[in-house]
This record gives structure tokens, sequence and C-alpha cells, in this order.
């Protein structure tokens, strides 16, 4: 499933042709630019990869991370735009985007807000079913700003009547720098993750929770794996987030109405520091797209996707350094800074 240039050009057609529905907005984890070290460009229907291109590898920005040289490369943006979500209830109503996978489907797309050089909050409802409501609140990560972004998504019914069966899928095709179409993937915390109704590495994958589901490797389906590859694929992660009611319970110390959780996306020069920054965040759930070749240090990056409140254990993976390095993860540029200083003395 590899994917040459001319269909990184197509897919770059089809960002532009979709027009005002795949408007977006790119962010960066410091705010500006010149001093980032990552960068997300997110639709105003929630989804990644997007313009405008900031990226050296890419037709649009989705999840890029600036290389020592100073370019942004991406991680999925490249041949084919597929990164997206969608969000069904009932076992019987959809709706999902997913710019090359399936465009968007019943949704109906509001003006996104907080919109700064790092933030943006994008809100979407079910065309069908306006009272299903989604929003993803896209900001740095609280612990490890320098590696990741979060996104706080909220699902929230006010139509009036009980909403079953409440699914979420997340999917993304990795095409990690600098052999993009052929990466090593990692999947942990399948086992932990009460919420999670099914996972594998088919990037490639509807984000229509009520779509078919498949791996393409058949040994990823609800399993754990490490470094598979090198191939073309991504990660694939459908939860289940039950019952939301038409009304709070006052019994329960939660909003009955309401299903929250985050995701996270990000990027960091090694593995280890990977790991640290997904310790950091008590990332519950998460995939690691690697370059081929670069499996076992996870240079020259490691790109990040993970989870946190979706009933999981946060993962404390082996050789996650001591809370002084994971200090580092929270200014993020020392490095960079200081490398930058000295090629200008």
């Amino acid at each position: 499933m590899s994917k040459p240039f001319h269909l990184s050009v197509l897919s770059a057609a089809l960002l532009l042709a979709a027009g005002a529905a795949q408007a977006g907005t790119v962010i960066y984890n410091t705010g500006v630019a010149g001093t980032a070290s990552i960068a997300l460009g997110v639709n105003d229907n929630g989804s990644l990869n997007t313009a405008p291109n900031i990226t050296s590898n890419a037709g649009a920005t989705g999840l890029a991370y600036k290389f020592p040289d100073g370019s942004f490369r991406d991680a999925t943006a490249p041949g084919c735009l597929c990164e997206g979500w969608g969000v069904s209830v009932n076992g019987t109503t959809s709706g999902y985007a997913n710019v090359s996978t399936d465009g968007q489907v019943n949704l109906t797309v509001g003006a996104p807000t907080n919109v700064t050089g790092s933030t943006v909050t994008t809100t979407t409802s079910l065309t069908s079913l306006p009272g299903v409501t989604v929003t993803h609140a896209y900001s740095p990560a609280d612990n490890a700003p320098g590696v990741l972004f979060k996104s706080v998504v909220t699902i929230t019914n006010t139509t009036g009547t009980n909403l079953t069966n409440v699914k979420y899928v997340r999917v993304m095709d990795w095409d990690i720098p600098p052999t993009e179409f052929s990466e090593f993937v990692t999947i942990q915390g399948t086992g932990t993750t009460t919420l999670l109704e099914e996972s594998h590495n088919n990037g490639f994958n509807t984000a229509n929770p009520l779509g078919f589901s498949s791996p393409l490797t058949a040994s990823t389906l609800n399993s754990d794996f490490a470094d598979l590859g090198p191939n073309d694929h991504g990660a694939y992660f459908r939860f289940n987030f039950g019952t939301l009611l038409a009304a709070d319970d006052p019994t329960t110390a939660k909003d009955d109405t309401v299903a929250s959780f985050t995701i996270f996306y990000g990027a960091a020069a090694t593995e280890s520091l990977a790991l640290a920054a997904i310790s950091a965040e008590g990332i519950e759930l998460y995939s690691l797209g690697q370059s081929s070749g670069g499996q076992v240090t996870g240079s020259p990056a490691t790109f990040i996707f993970g989870f946190a409140g979706v009933g999981g254990v946060p993962q404390q993976p082996p050789g996650v350094p001591e809370p002084a390095t994971l200090a580092l993860l929270g200014l993020g540029l020392l490095g960079l800074g200081a490398t930058r200083r000295r090629k200008q003395a």
C-alpha cells in the first residue's frame, strides 16, 4: 500500500477541493513556528491533515516535527490524508470525518473557537441528530508540552432521550519521515483499557464506528505489539462509552449526559524521550511510529498517538528517564535553542 508522490499531490488536491468543509488551523506547541518543536494541522471538523502546509515532505499539515535541519516533516499527511474520527449512537446513526478515506459524512461543522497560535477548539454535531455534539479542544499537553499536544474530546447528549452504545473511533496512517510508507509501529495498553472495543494496525480503515474494521496484520487485532514492520501501516482504536442519559443523574458524581477523554499527538527526538512524555501525561493506551531502521533508538524522531480517560491504567514503559529528565520535557526546546545559539556563534 505504498503511496507514490502523485498520490500525495492527489490528496492535497482533494483537500483543496473540499473547500470550506476542510478549512483548518495550524497550531504550534510554543505558539509560533520559529521556536516550536511540533505542530498540528487541525481541520474545522476536528480531523487532522489540513492547509496551510508548513511541511517539507507532504502536501498538508497533520502531525509535524521539526528536524535538526529546521524543517518540519509530517507523519500523517504524506501520501494520503488518512487521519480521522467518528462517533456513533444507538448502533444506527454515525458521523465521521477523514479527508482521504471517508471525506465528511453526516456532520454539521461549527466555526472553530479559542483559536490562538497554540490552541483551537472544533465543534461538530450529527446532521441527522443535532443533539449529539462533539468538541475537540486542542492545546499543548500539561506536563510535556515540548513533546505532546492534547485534544480533550467531549461527546454531549442534548437529544432529550437516552443514547446507547456511544462509540468513538480515531484512526491514522503513520508515514514516518525520513522513510515515509515504511515504518515500524507499536501499540501498547490494549489489555488494560476497559473502554477499548477494538484496535489494530490498519490506518486506512474507515473512521465510521459502524463500518467494517479489519487489521492489516491479523496478530495486531486487540493486542499489544512492538516494532512491527517495516510496513505502510498505522493505528486504529474504537471505544464504547456505553449510555449517555437524557438528563444528569444527581446521585452520581459525573455528568451522565457527557463522555469525555483525551487524545495525545506528538513527537520526540528519541524513543526514551517519547516514553517519558507518555509516562508524564498518564497516557493509558498509545501507538508509536518510527522510521525504517529507527526502531531501536527512535531516532531521528519517534511519533506518538495516545489516549487517557478511556478506562485504562497509566502506562509506565520500561526505561523511562528519571524525574529530572521528565522536567526537561516541559521545556521541550532547551536543546534546540542551544543548538541554534552554537550555529549562530
